[in-house]
């Protein structure tokens, strides 16, 4: 009979996949390699994992470690795990069964050597069949800088003293880093969404999300919306302030009074900020989409609502309600992006917005103001059987929206132009060019640079590949690409240039509920 740790190592075979996902600074637990042991029988084995890091100061490095999670990958994206499929139905990937001791064991923890180099050891029983184990990294936020870039590489796996193949699955150079700004549970809170981001006139950035405080539903529900800055780049943020609460508005309970969907806006003349949100009142419970009454009374139809802010976002004004300004009486409600509005090169301030006829009736416009938001006119639409629409200046005075296709099959893009503050729209060269996966997506012009970017999941079957695409010609030619997160998320997102050679992006990704990541153009335009 041959014995049982022979036939381990005759029928062991190993692969390690590098996930491309950021690095969460100051996280005890991230994932940046899953390893599989494949296993032909069950028995106890002694293992090794060496790896080796490169390119990240050694002094930041708080820990390197091996944990395992048996049967089940610690990618949702991987893995066939019904509690991973169910809690991200709530959670979405910010979720925690990856890094509970309920459901993974921590095997080795160590720091690394002078030369990069960790030995993590493990003696524990084996399954039969796949065995997952990750390679964690936590990482000091004193140290690094948000823009560097690291590799991490598994070198060596042994098991039971005998060096074993394996198959690298994905490059494991090029890693990144990121801020959770928001996961589930903070501040006491079910879960984030929305991502709204700006730079204010002193530089700092001004972050403005849904705090959903009952689950993760849409409106009509208990949402609030909340704002944090940072005067450091996005390294380190203010705690968070509430800046839109309808409370108890006309009698009705908050969750019959609920307000989301932020829109922000930086007017870059006045330097006074604003937030846009849909706000409704009532309305049976429904969500604020599916309501197709007429009229302006808020128990009838959603409101459109701002609040405003001269201190660079440290105080806002009670919310001051314009749906009479941009709605027609025939139309269920016009509400904003989400996401960012702009200021054109001749002080215009101008948000997207979405055109709710009835569920089944739906276009996106611009409304814009030249008295510096104390008044609002609504474009013509630019296009119908589309929402969630950005707005960029391409080119002094065009217009640009990128459009969520909302009935569409073929999974790709609206993007029309208009020279004329949106009385007339024509379609653009890339209009049915970027992918479409039936989520929000984020734009920005980079003046300065003449560089035009856009991020969403690039994928036309699912919320997956959060990538972030440059373009140098106007949005006519995509050819630089560089993917951020390749997990499952929301994938709504939103961006803003930090300086002339950074661009920052608040997204819903698969480390937390609200990601912050900052990029130099240079790695964009180098991808």
């Amino acid at each position: 009979m041959i014995p049982l740790l022979t036939t381990l190592l005759i029928s062991s075979a190993v692969s390690v996949y590098n996930p491309r996902i950021p690095v969460i600074l100051d996280r005890d637990y991230n994932i940046v390699s899953e390893i599989v042991v494949q296993n032909g029988e069950a028995g106890q084995v002694s293992g090794e994992v060496e790896v080796v890091l490169e390119g990240i100061p050694l002094k930041a490095i708080n820990n390197v470690s091996l944990v395992y999670t048996g049967t089940i990958s610690p990618l949702y994206r991987r893995s066939e795990a019904i509690i991973a499929r169910t809690l991200f139905s709530r959670w979405g990937s910010g979720q925690r069964t990856w890094r509970d001791p309920r459901y993974v064991t921590l095997l080795s923890s160590v720091k690394p050597g002078p030369d990069g180099r960790a030995l993590l050891k493990f003696d524990r029983p084996l399954v039969k069949g796949e065995n997952h184990f990750y390679v964690s990294l936590s990482v000091c936020s004193r140290e690094v800088n948000l823009t560097d870039t690291f590799g991490c590489r598994v070198e060596r796996v042994g098991l039971d003293g005998v060096r074993t193949d394996f198959v690298e699955k994905s490059p494991s150079e090029g890693r990144r880093y990121g801020i959770a700004l928001r996961d589930q549970g903070d501040d006491g809170s079910d879960s984030f969404r929305i991502p709204a981001l700006a730079t204010a006139k002193n530089g700092d950035l001004v972050a403005v999300y849904d705090v959903r405080w009952d689950s993760s539903v849409d409106l009509q529900s208990d949402i609030d919306i909340a704002v944090q800055r940072s005067s450091d780049g996005g390294k380190s943020w203010s705690g968070m302030q509430i800046a839109m609460d309808m409370g108890e508005y006309g009698g009705l309970p908050q969750a019959q009074n609920g307000v989301g969907d932020p829109c922000v806006l930086v007017d870059e003349r006045s330097g006074d900020i604003f937030i846009f949100a849909i706000w409704g009142h009532g309305l049976k419970g429904h969500t604020t989409t599916s309501t197709s009454a007429s009229g302006f009374d808020p128990i009838d139809v959603p409101q459109l609502v701002m609040v405003r802010s001269s201190d660079g976002g440290r105080s806002w004004s009670a919310p001051i309600n314009i749906t009479e300004q941009v709605k027609a009486p025939d139309c269920a409600s016009v509400f904003q992006g989400p996401g960012r509005g702009i200021t054109m090169s001749d002080g215009t301030l101008v948000v997207p917005v979405q055109i709710w006829k009835s569920v089944s009736e739906v276009s996106a416009a611009i409304i814009w103001s030249r008295d510096g938001g104390d008044s609002w006119k609504l474009s013509s639409p630019a296009v119908s059987k589309v929402c969630e629409d950005q707005v960029a200046e391409v080119s002094p005075g065009v217009l640009m929206l990128n459009m969520r296709n909302y009935y569409s099959s073929d999974r790709t893009r609206k993007v029309y132009v208009s020279r004329d503050l949106g009385e007339s729209w024509e379609a653009h060269a890339s209009n049915d060019v970027l992918p479409e996966p039936q989520c929000q997506a984020s734009l920005l012009m980079c003046p300065e640079r003449g560089v035009l970017l856009f991020a969403n999941p690039a994928s036309t079957s699912a919320r997956v590949d959060f990538t972030l695409r440059a373009s140098r010609d106007g949005g006519l030619s995509w050819p630089y690409s560089l993917l951020l997160d390749e997990e499952t998320g929301w994938g709504y997102s939103c961006m803003t240039m930090i300086d002339e050679d950074t661009v920052g992006i608040l997204y819903e990704g698969g480390a937390a509920q609200i990601v912050f990541q900052a990029v130099k153009l240079e790695d964009v335009l180098g991808g």
